[in-house]
């Protein structure tokens, strides 16, 4: 094993049982090294059922319901083909490095999750390579938390101009409204947090009976296409973009980004009883039941597009359909709050972030990483305010999380390839991908190499600064910001337990 990380890196049977701790007395030694690890800030309650943790997966994606509200998009690249066969390709992909990281979450299944990987499998540096990936990490999922009430905030706006032609939008109405969509899941977490089990299954019950409500209106309400049009068409004339693949891949990203934040509920591994079974299953549940609904209804509306307006010829019916979509893009947004606040709890108890004492901190009474989550709700509110001085800066930033999450779920996978490819395996626990372990790692960081190359293209030609996808560029801000903590302070303060790395099979 690499020296530095042998040097660094604290091993399980170093850790030593507190014997005055009965809690610990029985635990395994993952526990206990968490619950060690955890005194300065305190530790979570493991009160998440597994029922409740699938849920969770499930309803935090919410799949068919975010394409549903931005399918419109791919309809300049690619078409029907990007929407019906993107979903197809998606999904493969998606589950592919789903696989890939319930094998390491089965291995450390810890709240700082990719970071964390990063740097326990890291071939040099784990303390450079922890640092970097957390800070990419924490900034895809703060910017995804911001573009959820976003997409929410454009859905009421939507409603209010389908029901009220003369009303004129302005951008502080879109702010004000994330705003109330971000201070009403931060407030439930901070107060109902044992009420999360019931809010899992009321989400995961209404996230599959509205689409089956949604499908079943629209075939029957709606003027239905040719087969033709939706298996065999594949568009490329209106964006700019001649050539079809380049096309068909822009187009893919909107049924990329919905299937793609699975690693929330690694976010919540300290909190889940029996997390090494239950966090990978849930995972694996979530991308491929999302990916089913989310191609089953790309189908479904390619039937039904005709007039977008007046797809169920009726205005009842169609108020009805949006607001179930809104209803379980809200409930997500509760899981996301959750998750996102125990990633920068995490990443502060490292020493990852600024003032991290004070974002390490869990409220003893409410068992809740209260100044996190303040700090990631006051994140959105800020960012929001950015809607009102530019729409199309707004949107370049809420286009970041697709981006830095694929480069987070890249650099754990490609470590552990290469630990594999050197025949170090680590021990592995409850789930493991036994023989097609390497062969689903590669399959998955081709994917992703394949999803990077296209992120960032404009959706039209010629670019104008309207039209300029920014994505790229503002992700270069933030390597060059984790680069900079780690010249200034990071190399000397940052640390994370790797302790993993050191179990290998014999």
């Amino acid at each position: 094993m690499n020296e530095s990380i042998k040097e660094n890196a604290p091993t399980i049977q170093d850790i030593k049982v507190n014997d005055e701790d009965p809690s610990l007395r029985n635990a395994d030694p993952c526990e206990i090294k968490l619950r060690n690890h955890g005194k300065r800030g305190g530790v979570f309650d493991r009160y998440i059922n597994p029922q409740a943790i699938v849920n969770f997966g499930f309803t935090l994606q919410a799949a068919w319901e975010a394409s549903a509200a931005s399918f419109q998009f791919s309809l300049l690249n690619g078409g029907p083909a990007s929407l019906v066969y993107g979903s197809i390709v998606a999904g493969i992909g998606s589950t592919a490095i789903a696989l890939s990281l319930a094998e390491m979450a089965s291995l450390d299944p810890v709240v700082g999750a990719q970071y964390r990987w990063s740097a326990a499998f890291a071939p040099f540096n784990p303390r450079f390579w922890g640092l970097f990936q957390g800070w990419i990490t924490v900034w895809a999922w703060i910017t995804a938390t911001a573009a959820s009430p976003a997409y929410l905030s454009n859905i009421v706006t939507g409603l209010i101009i389908f029901n009220y032609p003369d009303y004129e939008p302005k951008r502080w109405h879109g702010t004000f409204l994330m705003w109330g969509f971000v201070l009403i899941p931060v407030i439930w977490n901070l107060w109902c947090r044992k009420m999360l089990n019931k809010l899992e299954m009321i989400g995961g019950v209404c996230h599959l009976l509205f689409f089956f409500v949604s499908i079943i209106t629209l075939v029957v309400m709606a003027e239905h296409s040719s087969p033709g049009f939706v298996f065999n068409n594949l568009w490329h004339e209106f964006s700019g973009w001649n050539n079809p693949g380049v096309a068909f891949s822009i187009g893919i990203i909107t049924v990329t980004f919905p299937i793609t934040a699975f690693d929330g509920v690694i976010h919540m591994s300290d909190e889940v009883k029996g997390a090494r079974t239950q966090v990978p299953h849930s995972m694996i549940i979530a991308v491929t039941s999302n990916s089913i609904l989310q191609f089953s209804f790309m189908v479904a509306v390619m039937f039904c597009i005709g007039d977008v307006d007046q797809a169920t010829k009726s205005k009842p019916a169609t108020n009805l359909l949006v607001f179930m979509i809104a209803l379980i893009l809200f409930i997500s947004l509760f899981n996301i709050f959750a998750s996102v606040s125990r990633l920068a709890w995490s990443f502060a108890r490292d020493n990852g972030l600024p003032f991290s004492k004070t974002f390490s901190y869990i409220h003893p009474t409410l068992k809740i990483p209260l100044d996190s989550l303040l700090l990631v709700g006051t994140d959105c509110c800020l960012l929001a305010l950015i809607n009102i001085g530019s729409s199309t800066a707004f949107n370049a930033l809420i286009s970041l999380p697709t981006i830095a999450l694929y480069i987070s779920y890249f650099i754990p996978i490609i470590f552990i390839v290469i630990r594999k490819l050197q025949n170090r395996h680590p021990k592995y626990d409850p789930f493991k991908l036994g023989h097609w372990g390497l062969p689903i790692n590669l399959f998955s960081l081709v994917y992703i190499l394949y999803i990077l190359t296209f992120v960032p293209f404009p959706v039209m030609l010629p670019v104008t600064a309207t039209t300029m996808n920014y994505a790229g560029p503002m992700m270069g801000a933030i390597i060059v910001i984790a680069l900079g903590d780690w010249v200034m302070s990071g190399r000397r303060r940052f640390e994370v337990p790797i302790a993993v790395a050191d179990k290998e099979q014999e």
